[in-house]
């Protein structure tokens, strides 16, 4: 390995669900894209909030990270709080049409967020 190599720019992953997951798995992802986040527009997995997913079966675990970033201000937790929401039925609602039975949503902390 050459000195310098680590100043070479490293090569940028692809955009969408990784090509070795499972095909169930991409389902799921490819589902997800339609849950846009109200503030900005984007869809949850190019926005980088969906870390993590478990199907099995008619079973999903959707595993978000929904980090607060003002947590001072209280209007601002309101609009967090209602956003978040909103998210997470629009995930419920998607995943249920599809055909799955139980979605479960976790926050980062593991906590669970949603069940339908």
């Amino acid at each position: 390995m050459p000195l310098l190599d680590f100043l070479r720019p490293k090569k940028r992953p692809e955009p969408g669900p990784r090509k070795d997951l499972p095909g169930e798995v991409k389902r799921v992802v490819k589902l997800l894209e339609r849950v846009r986040d109200p503030e900005t527009g984007l869809n949850i997995v190019e926005e980088g909030l969906v870390y993590g997913l478990t199907v099995e079966g008619e079973r999903v675990e959707v595993f978000l990270l929904m980090a607060r970033s003002t947590p001072e201000c209280h209007a601002c937790q309101m609009l967090a709080i209602n956003v978040q929401r909103k998210i997470l039925d629009e995930i419920v609602s998607i995943l249920k049409t599809e055909g799955f039975n139980t979605v479960k949503v976790y926050n980062e902390l593991g906590l669970l967020l949603v069940e339908g």
